[in-house]
């Protein structure tokens, strides 16, 4: 499994927070406050503190996306009538799962049956590490120490990877970018011998944390999505999505446009190239020839006033071609869903009845 990646050269970058549009706001619990007399201040709360500190609003931990915010679907007809309204261009394979902060579920297609889901793993990976070892947003982290497994890893000819010097010394937050901007699998497998003292200790630690998750349909085999026995579904990844971006340095990582490998004169771009565009904030990429193409992605929409924020998955495109191929149809794929909730999302939240 290889992601497309691009080298540069470029102008080091310093081990500082991400570029971009990630924000720092940190998550909050929300009010199931239904009058709407107190809605109207509340949101107009929540948008004063986005002008000042970000577009983020923290997803709740459970099934329901529900939460204060005007205008919201109020029961699960108005959702489910605000999804019908939009005619989603949903890909003609695969799979895909779409949701919205505030409103709820905008659909599902395809066949929710676990697929090989590539580099798409490294979002496990990433959040076992930071919930493991948390990150103040900003921060570098904790140091750690390059092995020379890693090192003689840097340059194979038969997976992405992202290069580093054995006995060299890198913040967390560096190598988390190494692993989740040009999706290095030598820094996934790095990070969780760092992380657990071994690799099969971290994939026990990925497959417990799904199941605390709730996503029944996912095997994790591997930390790097090389195993094509590593699967899962576009729902169970959605729930991963949501529980990964309330953590704001996670939030900035998988912003991060550009990274530099330290010691080595290179600079990545992100494997997302839809990253900054259309108001998407991350999230992350995978594609091999078993898994076809998969992008997970996150987008900021306003919707009177009130930031939105909207998460979908889409797996499984052209399946059984090149990894290039996959990863195209993946993107555009996305690149269709996003454009459509963007442009008809707002009108039709205040369309929807309210009862």
């Amino acid at each position: 499994m290889r992601e497309p990646h691009a080298f540069l050269l470029e102008v080091p970058m310093p081990d500082s927070p991400a570029t971009g549009p990630a924000p720092a706001l940190a998550p909050t619990r929300r009010f199931g406050v239904r009058r709407r007399s107190l809605l109207v201040p509340l949101a107009a709360a929540l948008a004063l503190l986005a002008t000042g500190m970000g577009t983020w609003y923290a997803l709740d931990g459970g099934g329901d996306l529900t939460g204060p915010g005007a205008p919201a679907a109020d029961s699960a007809a108005d959702v489910a009538s605000v999804a019908k309204s939009l005619h989603l261009p949903w890909p003609s394979e695969g799979q895909a799962s779409v949701a919205v902060e505030g409103v709820g579920s905008l659909g599902t297609r395809g066949e929710q049956r676990p697929v090989p889901i590539a580099s798409v793993t490294k979002v496990m990976t990433a959040y076992v590490i930071l919930k493991d070892h948390p990150m103040r947003a900003g921060s570098p982290g904790a140091a750690v120490a390059a092995d020379e497994q890693a090192a003689n890893e840097s340059y194979s000819s038969v997976e992405t990877t992202a290069p580093v010097l054995a006995g060299r010394t890198y913040t967390q937050r560096r190598l988390l970018e190494l692993m989740m901007v040009p999706s290095g699998n030598n820094i996934a497998r790095l990070l969780a011998r760092w992380g657990a003292g071994g690799e099969k200790e971290f994939v026990a630690k990925m497959n417990e944390t799904a199941a605390a998750l709730g996503m029944a349909d996912t095997t994790y085999t591997g930390v790097s999505g090389m195993e094509a026995s590593t699967k899962s579904t576009a729902t169970d990844q959605l729930k991963l999505a949501r529980a990964a971006m309330k953590d704001p340095a996670f939030r900035e990582i998988v912003a991060t446009r550009t990274v530099e490998a330290p010691g080595a004169d290179v600079t990545f771009r992100n494997t997302n190239k839809l990253l900054g565009r259309d108001g998407v904030i991350g999230l992350k990429t995978g594609s091999s020839t078993p898994a076809g193409g998969n992008l997970v992605w996150a987008v900021t929409q306003e919707v009177a006033g009130t930031p939105r924020l909207i998460l979908g998955v889409v797996l499984h495109q052209r399946a059984g071609t090149s990894p290039t191929e996959g990863s195209a149809a993946a993107h555009e794929a996305s690149r269709a869903l996003i454009a459509e909730i963007r442009a008809t999302l707002p009108g039709a939240l205040v369309r929807t009845p309210r009862g």
